[in-house]
């Protein structure tokens, strides 16, 4: 970035906090990751509007959740990283409609809406923030925010608010169509009603589930490649085609492989854990490898469901997948 796009000469500073080369592995599930040359948290979305309004156009724009499903590249991002805080985490719930910030955390949703008798108990033991829940469809035990969500709000790169209905999003499998830049601030549901109780009892059912299945005490991402099957616009499977990212890769023979610091949890085999000092690199490399032996063994390309972001920086280790 030049000296004529940097942050800090805009002409009206943010009130927001605006960080230079801000560590985004402190940010990261994963804990890996180099530095944004910016970090921008804003005070509000009329900071986030003002911000981005002023901002040169050439300056690359990259909006972070709260790092769930994300492994940043060791040489880090350039341009500005926008991370959404406590000015856009509010949760209320009107009539059968819930209305949440997009820093809001799925979890923290789910029990608010269970506490008013509205059904969002798919969100429940999915990681991350809503933001990033929308761009992604996220969704669980058969339910994606496709079935759910009505509408946003969002800050264009060019700094306008604008409200997108849910049919504009291009919600499938595991993806949006939001444009590049773009900061959802606020989603808001349609939420079937529900007796609380029994939402709470469904809710811990889940969690107790996910807890007996997946490493959730290790530093993971989550799923790390999408299921190789057909899939309906919104996420629902074609059970004629049901192929399941974690058998196949279990078939191949990488359950358990490791490069470096990361490794396929010996747990649940599409889960890519770091297991202590790894970098970026050993992460997205293990997957890499993954991917070639799937493809080797079974002439299948898997897809990853976790984003990666940002420079790589030269790797001379030599290092193997074990």
């Amino acid at each position: 970035m030049t000296d004529t796009a940097s942050p800090s000469s805009l002409p009206i500073p943010p009130r927001g906090r605006l960080t230079p080369g801000k560590p985004l592995s402190e940010l990261t599930w994963l804990r890996v990751g180099g530095p944004a040359e910016w970090l921008f948290q804003p005070a509000d979305e009329a900071d986030l509007a003002q911000f981005l309004a002023a901002l040169p156009g050439e300056v690359p724009v990259f909006p972070m959740g709260v790092g769930s499903n994300l492994i940043v590249r060791d040489g880090g991002l350039r341009g500005v990283t926008i991370r959404l805080g406590r000015g856009f985490n509010a949760v209320r719930v009107e009539g059968e409609r819930v209305i949440a910030g997009a820093a809001a955390l799925d979890a923290q949703v789910a029990r608010r809406a269970a506490e008013a008798g509205r059904d969002l108990t798919f969100l429940r033991t999915i990681p991350g923030a809503i933001g990033g829940a929308v761009r992604m469809n996220a969704g669980c035990y058969g339910t994606y925010v496709a079935d759910r969500l009505e509408s946003v709000r969002a800050v264009t790169r060019a700094g306008e608010a604008v409200t997108l209905q849910a049919a504009d999003l291009g919600l499938a499998y595991r993806r949006s169509e939001l444009p590049e830049g773009w900061v959802i601030v606020e989603a808001t549901f349609r939420a079937p009603e529900g007796e609380p109780e029994a939402l709470e009892r469904r809710m811990a059912e889940q969690v107790a589930r996910r807890d007996a299945t997946q490493p959730t005490k290790e530093r993971s991402a989550g799923s790390t490649f999408r299921n190789p099957s057909g899939h309906s616009s919104t996420g629902e499977a074609d059970d004629t085609h049901d192929l399941k990212a974690w058998r196949v890769i279990e078939e191949a023979g990488m359950r358990g492989a490791r490069l470096g610091g990361a490794q396929m949890s010996p747990m649940h085999a599409n889960f890519l854990v770091n297991t202590g000092g790894a970098t970026a690199a050993d992460l997205e490399g293990l997957g890499e490898r993954v991917r070639k032996r799937v493809y080797e063994t079974q002439g299948l390309q898997l897809e990853w469901e976790i984003m990666r972001v940002g420079e790589p920086v030269p790797d001379n280790t030599g290092k193997q997948a074990t």
